[in-house]
């Protein structure tokens, strides 16, 4: 049983932290080779992992697609560790009102910047991609950029101000529900659970006197117990 409670607290981990990995925001260093619109025909597994047509347009389940292609830094270690430049795509969609909420309305602006700062290997212009969403392959799947900026090079480190808040944040609100509880069991729960056990060593008491006066009104009849 204490490895059946186990496993599903793990598992709840491990959900919670997916989770929050593909909805948070990333930043990424890179540089910007090109954009391009394709033709996308969602199917019932990848169609989770996209956000929804431009604001205003019908949601269809083919429909144009804006991407935005790139060479970045790769990084490990939360960004502490640098490896070797590889290529990413991004997509570039509005997010409206819907899940995550980045409240994205904005695409077409961000397809033109990401089409002035473009560059080549021999020219760079180094740019800050912040993004949410994972990259896969094989079910065709792209994160989302949601905003561009100019840094000086590729060896800039974008420190993760939004994340670092959110985690204070949730530590600060998990420190303030733990006591909150620990108040409402003091001050509620316990004193309950004491009055109940009080209440219940009453009740055994008065069936004890009540099987005693029974046993002593037949012990009169019948004689005391041999």
């Amino acid at each position: 049983m204490r490895a059946l409670r186990i496993g599903w607290r793990l598992l709840l981990v491990l959900i919670v932290g997916a989770v929050l990995h593909y909805a948070l925001p990333q930043q990424d260093v890179a540089r910007i080779t090109g954009t391009e619109v394709i033709r996308t025909d969602f199917s019932g597994f990848n169609r989770l992992f996209y956000a929804q047509a431009d604001s205003g347009n019908v949601e269809n389940t083919t429909r144009d697609l804006r991407l935005i292609n790139t060479v970045r830094k790769r990084t490990m270690l939360l960004g502490l560790v640098r490896g070797k430049d590889q290529t990413m795509v991004y997509r570039n969609e509005d997010t409206g009102w819907i899940w995550p909420p980045y409240f994205k309305f904005d695409s077409s602006d961000l397809q033109a910047e990401a089409d002035d700062v473009r560059s080549t290997s021999a020219d760079p212009n180094w740019v800050v991609i912040r993004h949410y969403g994972w990259r896969n392959r094989f079910f065709t799947i792209y994160p989302n950029a949601t905003a561009i900026r100019e840094v000086p090079g590729p060896d800039y480190r974008p420190i993760p101000w939004f994340n670092i808040g959110f985690f204070l944040f949730l530590l600060f609100a998990g420190l303030m529900l733990r006591a909150m509880w620990r108040q409402f069991r003091e001050r509620s729960l316990d004193p309950a659970m004491e009055r109940a056990g009080d209440r219940w060593d009453r009740v055994e008491a008065n069936a004890k006197e009540r099987r005693g006066r029974l046993g002593r009104w037949w012990e009169s009849w019948t004689g005391p117990r041999k």
